[in-house]
């Protein structure tokens, strides 16, 4: 007898938690209207009941029927599983990503610090030309090391220079890196996804089969009543996890603008290199709490308040090297608002438009990231972006 027959209430209800934890952490937080969401509920149950109809019609109705339908099952259930940890493991990865660009973005803004400091001091104290070393020196000697000396000078500030695009060439591969690893984990979270509606479908239909035939014997009455009370319990985690999902999809699609299935901010199609960097960025940093001051100190932070998440994201696309605090975004970069890319600032608060979604730390508090497609009034800020975007 197949194993079905003794397929225990808690395998339906672990199943269907198990798809609830993968639409909670993978599916797209779109938000749509009222009448879309049902719509969008309605077209998937109609869907998955054609499909358990048909695999109903191709079980069969023996017992061979519905053991090799198990073994299906199983195969599915074991590749959901692994497609799971896969899931699991890019986003540990895209976790170690994120520290070697804090550290990377750090060590930037150390080496453009230093630069910068070099720059002014030999802009206010210019080097002397060669009558001045003659008059200065007190003999040959200290004509030698006076001259010996600058030449280190300028050897340090070539190697900080050096550093400096080093670190700016780093930045940007792990931008990359980080960019990569959320379309591949959105493409396996997809891909997890229709396995566990195929094995939903799967199980539904050797249900189905299971109780007609128990139905046709006689003493299987207590059978075929938990069979069926398997049935309605699977109906009605399907029904809670639809209503779950028209609560997660919340974000709108504005202008072909996509949402990756971990519900963070990609970009539209065509747009600058850039433009992805900034955004995945921002994607590694957006649920994470808020802090006055933070992401200032350093780049790495465990909390970040407007300006600090704001410069941790554009600084991924070597748009800035420094934290920056709000004010000084009042004057950052060009007038206006951008292409792709606009930052809005007073002197006490900035928040971010990125390719149609606000990147603000206000926005915490209501959808646990810091994205989201609904714009707020840009009245007393001063709107500045990146040259270019």
């Amino acid at each position: 007898m197949p194993r079905l027959s003794s397929i225990p209430v808690r395998l339906l209800i672990a199943a269907a938690v198990a798809t609830l934890a993968v639409l909670a952490t993978v599916l797209p937080a779109v938000g749509q209207n009222t009448g879309q969401r049902i719509a969008s509920s309605e077209s998937r149950a109609a869907a998955l009941k054609a499909a358990v109809a048909v695999e109903t019609r191709r079980l069969g109705q023996t017992d061979a029927d519905l053991g090799a339908a198990q073994a299906r099952l199983d195969r599915i259930e074991a590749d959901a599983d692994r497609r799971e940890a896969k899931v699991r493991a890019i986003g540990a990865r895209i976790a170690a990503t994120r520290v070697v660009l804090q550290k990377l973005e750090n060590r930037m803004h150390r080496a453009a610090n230093a630069l910068r400091r070099n720059l002014v001091s030999a802009y206010q104290n210019p080097q002397p030309d060669l009558v001045s070393f003659l008059l200065r020196a007190h003999d040959f000697g200290d004509l030698i090391e006076s001259r010996n000396f600058l030449k280190r000078i300028e050897a340090n500030n070539a190697r900080i220079l050096d550093s400096t695009r080093e670190t700016r060439v780093q930045v940007d591969r792990e931008a990359t890196k980080l960019v990569e690893l959320q379309q591949d984990a959105r493409r396996l979270a997809e891909q997890v996804q229709r396995r566990r509606d195929s094995a939903q479908v799967a199980r539904t239909a050797i249900l189905n089969v299971r109780a007609r035939q128990l139905q046709r014997r006689d003493g299987t009455a207590a059978q075929l009543a938990a069979v069926r009370g398997q049935i309605s319990d699977l109906k009605g985690r399907q029904r809670r996890e639809a209503a779950r999902a028209a609560r997660i999809q919340r974000e709108a699609v504005v202008s072909g603008i996509g949402v990756n299935t971990g519900g963070l901010a990609q970009p539209p199609a065509g747009a600058p290199a850039a433009v992805a960097k900034v955004m995945a960025a921002g994607n590694a940093i957006a649920g994470l709490p808020y802090l006055y001051g933070g992401g200032h100190a350093s780049f790495k932070a465990s909390a970040y308040d407007c300006s600090g998440s704001i410069s941790y994201a554009l600084a991924a696309a070597g748009l800035v090297s420094s934290p920056m605090a709000s004010g000084p975004f009042m004057s950052w970069g060009e007038a206006g608002p951008g292409k792709y890319i606009t930052v809005y600032a007073n002197a006490g608060h900035a928040y971010m438009v990125v390719a149609g979604w606000r990147f603000d730390t206000s926005a915490l508090s209501r959808g646990g990231t810091r994205w989201t497609q609904e714009m707020r009034s840009s009245a007393g800020f001063v709107a500045r972006h990146p040259p270019g975007l």
